[in-house]
C-alpha cells in the first residue's frame, strides 16, 4: 500500500541511469496511480534556455521516465510534455540546449507549449475542481493578481508528474512582506524543487510578480493542484546538483541520487535535508505542512530505499547579482520602485539586465568554466552523447 507520506529513494550511476528510473518508478508503484487509459501530464523543469548541469531536467531524467512508461505500456499518444516560457527564457531555445527535442521525438510523445495553448479564469474552473473546492488562497487571487488570474484548461483533470532537479535558490527562502535579515535568510535556506516546479506550469509568464511572496505563492499552487489533478507525482533528478546562487549561476555537484513521491511537501523536505536545511525552516514547507497540505516533518516521511537520513551536504544558498536587484527592489531599501515593475517599458530594465549578466557575461566566463569541468564528467560525458537534434 502507498502512504502520502512515503518518499522513494534510489542510488544510480552514468551507466545505469536509465533503469535507475525504471527502478524508482516499480519502487513507487506509479503504475498503480497512473491509469494507462489517461492522458497523463509530464512537466519538465526549463530555468534556462541554455544547458547548464544541474539547472534543468537533464535529458536522462527525461527519457528514464519515458522509456520507462513507454515499456510499461503507456500509450506515447497519450503522453504529453509540458514546459512554459519565461520572461528570460526561451522554449524552442531550451527544447535544443537541455536535448529534449530528439527524446521527445523518440519516444513519440507529444510536447505542449504552454504558450500556446488556452489559460482561463482559476474562478472559472471551480465547478470541476477536484478536491480542496473551499479552500482559500493566500495571495494569488488577492495581492498577486487581485483582478483574477488564469491557469492553463488544459491541465484540468489530467494527473501530472514533475521532473525537477536538485539545487538552491535565492528567491525561496522568505515569506512575503519585508525581507528579512538577509544572514537568516541564507541559514534557513532556500531550495527549488517539486512544489516549485508548478511554478512554471500553472502561471503565465507576469508569475514574476510572485517573487514578493514567493513561498505563499508555491502554497498557493499546490493547493490548485490538489483541486485540479487527480493524482501528483515529483520524480526527482539528483544526479547533478546546484549548490549556492540557484537557480542558474551554481556550483554543479555530482551526487548520484534519484528521488519520488506523492506528497511534493514530503519530497521538497526529504530534498531540503540532503541539500543541509532543515525542511521546518523553510517557509513554503512550513506554511504547507502547518495547513495539512504534505508532511514538512523529515522525522515522520517514510523512505523507501536508500537511507538518506545521516545525509548533509552542507549546501549554501547565494543570490546572484540580479535576484539580489529583484528583492531589493520588491521588498527590500529600494521597494519604493516597486509600483513601477507594473510598467511594461520600466519592466524591460531588468529583463534586460538578467540577458546581459546571465547570457552575455555569467555564462560565458565563469559558467564555462564550470560547464567544461562538468564535461570532463561521466555524466558530463553521457550528456554529450546525447544528439542535439
Amino acid at each position: 500500500m502507498i502512504n502520502s507520506n512515503q518518499v522513494f529513494v534510489v542510488k544510480t550511476s552514468p551507466k545505469t541511469v536509465l533503469d535507475d528510473y525504471s527502478k524508482l518508478m516499480h519502487l513507487a508503484q506509479y503504475e498503480k496511480v497512473y491509469d494507462k487509459n489517461s492522458k497523463n501530464i509530464l512537466k519538465l523543469n526549463l530555468s534556462w534556455s541554455k544547458f547548464f548541469p544541474s539547472c534543468s531536467s537533464p535529458p536522462w531524467q527525461v527519457e528514464g521516465v519515458l522509456k520507462a512508461m513507454i515499456e510499461d505500456g503507456y500509450d506515447p499518444k497519450k503522453i504529453f510534455t509540458a514546459e512554459n516560457r519565461t520572461v528570460v527564457t526561451n522554449i524552442e531555445k531550451g527544447l535544443k540546449g537541455n536535448k529534449w527535442k530528439p527524446i521527445i521525438n523518440r519516444y513519440g510523445v507529444w510536447f505542449v507549449p504552454l504558450t500556446r495553448i488556452p489559460f482561463v479564469p482559476y474562478e472559472s474552473l471551480r465547478h470541476r475542481f477536484i478536491a480542496l473546492k473551499d479552500k482559500e488562497l493566500h495571495v494569488l487571487d488577492s495581492k498577486i493578481f487581485p483582478k483574477g488570474f488564469n491557469i492553463p484548461e488544459f491541465y484540468v483533470g489530467k494527473p501530472i508528474i514533475h521532473l525537477p532537479t536538485m539545487k538552491t535558490h535565492g528567491h525561496t527562502g522568505a515569506i512575503g512582506g519585508a525581507l528579512k535579515d538577509t544572514k537568516e535568510e541564507m541559514k534557513n535556506g532556500g531550495i527549488t524543487c517539486a512544489m516549485k516546479n508548478a511554478f512554471g506550469g500553472l502561471l503565465t509568464k507576469r508569475r514574476h510578480f510572485s517573487h514578493q511572496f514567493m513561498s505563499e505563492v508555491l502554497v498557493d499552487l499546490l493547493i490548485v493542484q490538489k483541486q485540479i489533478h487527480p493524482n501528483i507525482m515529483a520524480i526527482v533528478d539528483g544526479t547533478v546538483c546546484g549548490d549556492g546562487a540557484g537557480p542558474r549561476t551554481m556550483i554543479p555537484r555530482i551526487k548520484n541520487y534519484l528521488i519520488a513521491g506523492y506528497d511534493q511537501v514530503a519530497v521538497d523536505a526529504t530534498v531540503a535535508k540532503m541539500l543541509g536545511f532543515e525542511p521546518l525552516n523553510l517557509p513554503a514547507i512550513k506554511l504547507a505542512h502547518d495547513e495539512g497540505l504534505g508532511c514538512g516533518d523529515f522525522k515522520d516521511i517514510d523512505i523507501i530505499g536508500e537511507d538518506v537520513s545521516n545525509i548533509n551536504w552542507n549546501f549554501k544558498v547565494k543570490r546572484s547579482l540580479v535576484i539580489w536587484g529583484d528583492q531589493m527592489v520588491r521588498k527590500g531599501a529600494l521597494q519604493f520602485l516597486n509600483p513601477l515593475m507594473q510598467n511594461k517599458i520600466f519592466f524591460t530594465l531588468p529583463i534586460l539586465s538578467s540577458l546581459v549578466f546571465h547570457d552575455m557575461l555569467w555564462y560565458p566566463t565563469i559558467g564555462k568554466k564550470r560547464i567544461n569541468r562538468f564535461l570532463e564528467t561521466s555524466w558530463g560525458q553521457l550528456f554529450k552523447d546525447y544528439p542535439s537534434i
